[in-house]
């Protein structure tokens, strides 16, 4: 999918928004600068949040427990091994929420999981592209 300017990328995290549900993950995979962070604070917004999205990069986790559905954003950008989510308490943050991933391999990948929409994002001129691959949770909602 070709993203050629941030409004549409913010129509991208809004359809995305739309469709996820607790217990969804959204893998955001790709380079520094290549729009991860940017992608989830569209999600962020478009679920009704209003004021800041800061990164995750060095708090790891932000939660956001009045949206619907309550919404973890984590960066697993300065994780060393996949373990560290355990120390992390990832698990205790997901429960009953869902889940966007930045840097998911650091953290052992969700590609597994049903409920995973993984998107690498790729810089593409001075636009981004999208390679979406939906759990099959996500078959029947794809943004």
């Amino acid at each position: 999918m070709d993203l050629p300017d941030l409004s549409a990328m913010e129509t991208f995290g809004n359809r995305i928004a739309a469709r996820l549900r607790a217990g969804d993950v959204v893998a955001l995979s790709g380079g520094l600068g290549a729009g991860k962070t940017t992608l989830a604070r569209s999600i962020v917004s478009a679920l009704g949040h209003e004021g800041e999205v800061p990164s995750p990069t060095f708090t790891i986790v932000e939660t956001y427990d009045a949206l619907d559905p309550p919404l973890v954003h984590a960066d697993f950008y300065r994780l060393e091994h996949p373990d560290e989510t355990e120390e992390i308490g990832l698990d205790d943050y997901r429960e009953g929420a869902a889940l966007i991933a930045e840097w998911p391999e650091n953290a052992g990948g969700f590609a597994h999981e049903p409920g995973c929409l993984s998107i690498t994002l790729e810089i593409a001129g001075s636009g981004r592209k999208a390679i979406v691959e939906p759990g099959a949770d996500w078959l029947g909602r794809l943004p």
